[in-house]
């Protein structure tokens, strides 16, 4: 390890791609700051369970503990969906349904927040090919980069590492990690993924298109 190397910050969902983000950014840095920023989302407590469990297992000591933030959406989201559960997009609903407005705006504002007071220069996200959301987007991401720098008078760098690639390749290269323990659910079932919602889908077909055996526990089978 190069003890000079800088440190980063990984915004973490316990989805499988920032969980590989996570994994894979470990030979590169020092310090690996997983942050977690709860903002009122009904599959939170979940979400975060399975998150500490892949975090636990990867037993890395560039690894920092994790770090957990709040930051509701639910004064300005009001009776959206991601709040109350009524109306979550199922397995026939196209991708960008599930978009959460300014979801990037505000994890990016707290976690260079977070940065900006541990030193941290680098804001990794686990960005993917074909992100249609307007958050998401390289000038946005530059335009924040410069933005958060400047209004911090601390310098970051925003990482989306994984730009050029589709879930099915993320699920390829994270084969050898225990993808058993991310989660991608938006509607589950105790501590299992409910198999009906559109992120369910999404993740299934991400692993028929790997050719990766999906180790998920899928409460519905349809």
């Amino acid at each position: 390890m190069d003890e000079s190397s800088p440190a980063i910050c990984v915004l973490t969902s316990g989805g499988l791609d920032s969980a590989v983000l996570t994994a894979e950014v470990l030979p590169q840095y020092a310090r690996v700051f997983p942050v977690y920023i709860r903002s009122g989302l009904r599959w939170e407590e979940v979400e975060l369970y399975w998150l500490q469990q892949f975090l636990h297992r990867l037993r890395d000591g560039r690894l920092q503990p994790l770090t957990v933030m709040g930051l509701p959406v639910d004064d300005v989201y009001g009776r959206h969906w991601s709040v109350t559960g009524d109306g979550v997009p199922g397995c026939e609903a196209a991708w960008d349904s599930v978009y959460l407005p300014g979801r990037n705006v505000l994890l990016l504002a707290k976690a260079a927040i977070f940065c900006a007071l541990h030193g941290v220069s680098a804001i990794a996200l686990g960005v993917l090919e074909g992100n249609p959301f307007p958050d998401a987007t390289p000038t946005f991401l530059s335009f924040m980069e410069r933005a958060l720098s400047q209004g911090l008078a601390h310098r970051l760098t925003i990482l989306v590492p994984y730009r050029e690639l589709s879930k099915p390749e993320i699920i390829r290269r994270g084969r050898h990690l225990p993808l058993e323990l991310t989660f991608s659910c938006i509607a589950p079932v105790g501590r299992r993924h409910c198999g009906r919602c559109s992120k369910c889908a999404e993740r299934r077909q991400a692993f028929t298109q790997a050719g990766v055996t999906d180790p998920t526990l899928y409460v519905s089978s349809a």
